[in-house]
């Protein structure tokens, strides 16, 4: 038992390893060389000193501390990530309701946040690994955006295709990325071992003290050294707490700083060797594999945030941001391994966008940090809403954990800030329309309920006048969809006005998404007999589910209900949206609305219901 134990959580470690420090490890290609790249930087022994100073001790307060000490332990049923987070503290203030919506709006806007810089990392990573080639041979520099767009072109070609076979490889290939970034610091560290005094925090304050506005600016390269640590808590709830605080601590951690450490040593000893620190200290034997090496680890990194993206847009589908999306599987034994095409192909046009626009890692390190950083601002917030009203924690004590964490963020965001105008602007833009698209989508849907509602037919009175001149029943099962219990379906209205029928059994189906990330099979329906054959049915789903219907409602056997496959129907309705252009938003959001509800794919793929699925057309709904 013990050794099953502990071969479990090598497999965990090891996954840990190849998903969740992807991008943070890539950091090394690009983070140290921002701070002396553009000159502004003296490159004296002690600027280098300080910088390295800042660089360990980002690495253990926002890492090591703020995220594996705390913000780890903020887990959703054992689940973590942004959607997670915010789904916690909007339960801890359930009976707030003015906070409780200003808190989704900020998680909402925190979500945008996350797609933004998933355009930004794919394209910094690879470009900084790629760029290698300029330290083989300089002829290779017009090449670069080419081979690197071919690269990204290659990975997002083939996530229709998923990663299960690759996927088992992710976790070596990344742990010998972290091994060859160990190997190459600690040789320039043994040239020039005083660079080991950074250790000490008195380096970082000293130069701060003595350069006020440079180190200032400085903060918003040394936060690109941490960029990618909100994967330790997003990818919690696919392995662990223990295995990705063992791989932190263990391998992740001492490689980063070592690295960093011997980049800080070499420009010590070779002040020319700060344009590009990371592949100068590599032997020249070694160059060609090392460029190989980090672009596969690049590719890994992107991989893991491209999946992320996909994860987390069919969160916010079921939380109710988004409208249905089309969600192809693409294992048949990892039912989370999704692939999302139009996110897919929307986060590709970014990506191109962003190199083609960019040209390179330096141009692109300015467009980074600022999203990232945001999002570790909103983390912050969300985590003092739950440990104060989620766990009950006293108000100093939570103000004293979560502020000092706070006033950190709040120093990089406005470091970060000060990059806007060279490059930041570009995901902040990307991330502002995401948020209109969200919060569009959640009040049209609210409003078209409202709507609905208005005009609704109560189903059991309904049905009561129906059974009173019997219609002629047929054989099988009709399951019919709708928005609310209690209410008549549109499609039932069409099959009685048409087909002048009714099936020998009838379910009235409501789908309802909470605010959990799971909900077990032992909770999944709710059946209300009606009569005459007929229930009503509510199926409950948490964020984190798979939506499947026809699965779920095998359940109803054990309530009565003979359902049989193969003799079951599906019907829904398809609303038509009409904006008033005036009505409850404005009336540009009133027509993206209905532009959205128009082209959105339909409950049906979304909820694994056959292809046979009746979808008629239903009302006319003005908002």
């Amino acid at each position: 038992m013990r050794s099953n134990v502990k071969s479990s959580v090598a497999a965990l470690t090891l996954g840990a390893i190849g998903v969740v420090y992807g991008d943070i490890g890539t950091s090394v290609l690009y983070a140290f060389k921002e701070v002396f790249a553009h000159g502004h930087v003296p490159l004296t022994r002690d600027n280098v000193l300080g910088v390295l100073s800042m660089f360990f001790w980002t690495l253990m307060v926002v890492v090591s501390i703020k995220y594996v000490a705390l913000i780890m332990r903020a887990d959703n049923h054992g689940e973590g990530g942004l959607m997670a987070l915010l789904a916690l503290a909007s339960q801890s203030v359930k009976d707030r309701e003015r906070l409780r919506g200003a808190l989704l709006l900020i998680g909402v806007f925190g979500v945008a946040l996350f797609f933004g810089d998933g355009v930004i990392t794919p394209a910094i990573s690879v470009l900084s690994a790629v760029e290698g080639l300029e330290i083989i041979t300089p002829a290779a520099k017009p090449y670069v955006v080419p081979i690197s767009l071919v690269v990204l072109t290659v990975l997002f070609m083939a996530q229709r295709h998923g990663t299960s076979d690759l996927g088992r490889f992710f976790g070596p290939i990344t742990i010998l990325w972290f091994l060859a970034i160990t190997a190459t610091g600690a040789a320039q560290i043994i040239r020039e071992p005083a660079v080991l005094a950074a250790i000490w925090p008195g380096h970082g304050v000293r130069f701060a003290l003595a350069n006020h506005s440079m180190a200032f600016i400085t903060l918003g390269a040394v936060f690109l050294c941490v960029t990618g640590a909100e994967a330790l808590y997003a990818d919690m709830g696919h392995f662990g707490k223990f295995p990705i605080r063992l791989a932190w601590f263990a391998l992740v951690m001492p490689a980063l700083v070592i690295n960093y450490f011997g980049q800080g040593a070499l420009v010590m000893l070779d002040p020319k060797a700060a344009e590009n620190p990371f592949f100068l200290m590599t032997p020249e034997w070694a160059l060609v594999p090392m460029v190989v090496l980090a672009t596969a680890a690049t590719v890994i990194a992107s991989q893991a945030l491209i999946s992320g993206a996909f994860s987390a847009t069919k969160q916010t589908i079921q939380l109710g941001f988004l409208p249905r999306l089309t969600i192809l599987h693409t294992s048949v034994r990892e039912t989370g391994q999704i692939y999302i095409p139009a996110v897919n192909w929307a986060l590709y046009a970014g990506v191109v966008l962003a190199v083609s626009l960019f040209g390179s890692s330096s141009a692109l390190a300015a467009a980074y940090g600022i999203s990232v950083s945001l999002v570790m601002v909103i983390t912050t917030a969300l985590t003092f809403f739950v440990i104060r009203y989620g766990w009950g924690y006293p108000l100093w004590l939570c103000v004293l954990t979560t502020g000092f964490f706070f006033a950190v963020d709040l120093v990089f965001v406005a470091s970060n800030s000060l990059k806007i105008m060279q490059g930041g602007w570009f995901p902040l833009v990307m991330a502002a329309v995401l948020c209109v698209v969200l919060t569009t989508w959640k009040e049209g849907r609210r409003l078209m309920g409202v709507a609905q509602r208005k005009d609704a037919l109560e189903l059991k009175s309904f049905l009561a006048s129906v059974f009173l001149n019997r219609p002629t029943r047929v054989e099988g099962t009709a399951v019919f969809l709708t928005a609310d219990p209690g209410v008549v379906p549109n499609a039932l209205l069409h099959n009685l006005k048409h087909n002048k029928v009714l099936h020998e059994q009838n379910l009235f189906v409501t789908v309802r998404n909470h605010e959990v990330p799971w909900i077990p099979m032992d909770k999944r329906i709710e059946m209300e007999a009606l009569g005459h054959h007929c229930w009503q049915v509510i199926v409950h789903y948490g964020f984190k589910n798979d939506v499947d219907l026809p699965r779920a409602l095998q359940q109803a056997r054990m309530r009565g209900c003979q359902l049989e496959p193969m003799a079951t129907s599906y019907f829904l309705s398809r609303d038509v949206v009409i904006p008033t252009l005036g009505g409850g938003m404005s009336p540009w959001r009133e027509k993206l609305f209905a532009q959205m509800h128009h082209n959105a794919s339909g409950a049906a793929d979304f909820l694994g219901l056959p292809n046979n699925a009746v979808v008629e057309l239903g009302s006319k709904i003005e908002i």
